[in-house]
Formats: C-alpha cells, structure tokens, sequence
C-alpha cells in the first residue's frame, strides 16, 4: 500500500495558517481571553457567602430542595479544601468555552434543520469533532494561540460543541408537522415560526444538548491543564506527575462536585421545559 501522507499535509495546513493568519488568531486570542477574565473576575470577586447563597437558591428553583442541599454541601466542601478558588477559575473557562459554542452551535444547528444539503455534510464533519482523540485538538491550539487559558477553551469548543449542533438541529426537525402547517395557515412568517414556534418546542432537546456540551467541557479541563489553561485541573496533573494521590483526588472531587450540580440544574430546567411544552 502506498503511505498517504495526510499528517504531512496537516502540519503544512497548519504552519501555513499560522504564519499567514497570525494577526487574526492574535486577535481572537485576547477576546476569549478577556472573556474568561471577566468571568474570573465575577466569580472569584463575589464572597463565598454570597456565592454559596446564589447557587444555593439558584438550585432550589431550578431543581428542587435536595438539590439545593447538595450545591451547599458540595461548595463547602471545596471551600474547606481551599479549592474554592481554583473551582472558579475552571468555572470561568467552561462558562467561556460553553458560551461561545453556543453562539456558533445553536444558529449552526438551526440552519442544518432546514437545509438537508447540509445536514448531509455536517453529520461526519461533527463526528469527526466529537470522535477525535481530545488531545489531538492540543497540538494545534497551542500552534494558534501559544500557551494559557485560551489554547483550552479553543480546544474545548471544538470537542465539547456537536452535541448542542446535533440536538438543535434535531430538535427543530421532530416538532410535529401539522404543528407547523398550522402555523403557516395563520399566516406566521418563517422567523415567527422559528422563534415562536419550532424553537420553543424544541427548547427540552435545545437544553439536553447543553447539559451534554456542559459535561464535555468539564472532562477537558485536566487535559487542557497539559497546556496551561490552570484551575483545578492543574492540581489533577500535579497529582499525577508528582504522584501526589491526595492532591490529585481533592482536585478531582472539586470536578467532580461542579459537575455533578451543573448536570442537575440543566436538567432540570431541561425537565421543566418538557413538562410546559407537553402540558401546552
């Protein structure tokens, strides 16, 4: 068989970008990165005190009492740890990283849900993201962006962003079709009938796909730590580089508390949507 030298031509795509697209990278870099500042900024300038009441009532409406415990009890236990405010700063990268594949995921996904061309042509695209070995999302990240935070979250947007395009997109496609030629009798244009009808409608399955997108950046942050993006997952890899179990175990719990309350309130609120829509 002759060898296709497929990693050859990527390497050469890749310096040829970073050489020639230097200036856009560069400025794209410092807005994720004053992004995740701001949120740093927020999250670790709130007091605890304040903090632990905002997610504890926050989790009480969104996802009931014995939630609400749990979000207080786990806070508190990564407060006493003194991981409080490494927690935070992992927070703000996903919160980051999250938005920002919203932004690009959700209308990706709305187009797709109306053109079957490129649906057909996203789907391997998407699985290629989601399928690709996430440290393999490092090498070129670290190319674009240098070290750092950034470099993470670019990495974390492309791994953790299929899920939101997938559901979007299939979400839309599953509201029922009389729904939507009744709609269309009444005279509703094609956005009233988009914002109004096929996306409220597709609202659970929209916000099942961020619980997923969610999850799927939490599970980069140790991997992204290998670049610099700090927070907790700098304490996991201290844990395994220097075998230091108990260092690596407390930072783990602290992933492990975030994102067990992060999965609960999505879901739920995902829970709520389904029931007001199916009760609609």
């Amino acid at each position: 068989m002759i060898r296709l030298p497929i990693g050859l031509y990527v390497e050469k795509g890749v310096d040829w970008l970073t050489n020639n697209l230097s200036g856009f990278f560069g400025g794209i870099k410092t807005a994720i990165e004053a992004v995740i500042n701001g949120f740093q900024f927020v999250y670790i300038g709130i007091p605890f005190v304040i903090m632990l009441i905002l997610i504890g009532v926050l989790a009480y409406f969104t996802a009931g009492r014995k939630t609400a415990i749990f979000s207080i009890v786990g806070c508190l236990v990564i407060k006493s740890i003194e991981l409080w405010e490494l927690t935070m700063k992992t927070f703000a990268l996903v919160t980051t990283a999250t938005l920002i594949a919203l932004l690009i995921g959700i209308p990706l996904g709305i187009w797709m849900s109306r053109s079957d061309r490129l649906n057909k042509v996203m789907r391997p695209i998407l699985d290629f993201m989601q399928t690709m070995p996430a440290f393999v999302y490092l090498i070129p990240a670290v190319y674009f962006f240098d070290l750092g935070p950034v470099p993470g979250a670019f990495a974390t947007i492309i791994f953790a962003m299929p899920p939101i395009v997938r559901l979007t997109s299939l979400g839309i496609r599953q509201v029922p079709a009389d729904v939507v030629e009744a709609s269309r009798s009444f005279g509703a244009t094609p956005q009233q009938m988009l914002f109004k009808v096929q996306i409220p409608l597709a609202m659970p399955t929209i916000l099942a796909g961020l619980n997923q997108t969610i999850m799927l950046s939490l599970s980069m942050v140790v991997i992204s730590a290998m670049i610099g993006s700090g927070g907790l997952g700098d304490v996991v890899l201290k844990g395994i580089s220097q075998m230091k179990i108990g260092e690596g175990f407390e930072g783990g719990l602290a992933v492990v508390i975030l994102a067990m309350i992060l999965d609960r309130v999505t879901q739920s609120v995902g829970r709520s949507k389904k029931t007001k829509t199916g009760s609609k």
